[in-house]
């Protein structure tokens, strides 16, 4: 299981610095992702691509959750009352809420993949501001080795705790 961690870095060196010792301590680059001010120097960095960067996963897990639930009372209700006395079983239930699931989830990743990613929102100010946001995700058993690696070759490095509770998602760590 990985956790994401979040860097906030004032320059371009030291962004691509701690990348480099990042690399260093194994971290794949797919794992690190890079946000910034649009037009800003973003040469040699793992640029945070839109999973990232928009609110595409989430969303689609909402919908999914909201369309399948939506389904199957449509499907159970369908059961109670036949429509022109048609014979509905379980198998009618499990494809409506199906049905309902990718529905949800289409919808929704519509609306998501142009909303920013709202686990942002509190770094949004400092990347207007021209610093660098650095998600890293990586396994749990080291996230302490990394941080404090990063505290210690770093020292303008702001580092903000990692989503504790919310594993990065299977998708290469992209949420």
């Amino acid at each position: 299981m990985k956790r994401r961690l979040y860097f906030l870095l004032p320059t371009h060196d030291a962004t691509e610095s701690v990348v480099n010792e990042l690399l260093l301590a194994r971290v794949t680059e797919s794992n690190i992702h890079v946000l910034a001010k649009e037009g800003s120097n973003m040469k040699d960095l793992p640029e945070a691509n839109l999973l990232q960067s928009s609110d595409f996963i989430h969303s689609v897990e909402q919908g999914a959750a909201v369309g399948g639930v939506t389904g199957i009372v449509a499907g159970l209700v369908a059961m109670t009352f036949p429509p022109a006395g048609l014979v509905l079983g379980g198998g009618a239930v499990l494809g409506v809420a199906l049905f309902g699931a990718g529905l949800g989830s289409w919808g929704s990743a519509m609306i998501g993949i142009s909303a920013p990613n709202s686990r942002l929102k509190a770094f949004e100010e400092a990347i207007e501001g021209g610093q660098f946001l650095m998600m890293v995700d990586v396994a749990v058993d080291k996230v302490d080795d990394i941080s404090n690696r990063i505290k210690e070759h770093h020292p303008e490095a702001t580092i903000h705790a990692c989503d504790s509770k919310v594993p990065a998602h299977p998708l290469g760590g992209v949420y």
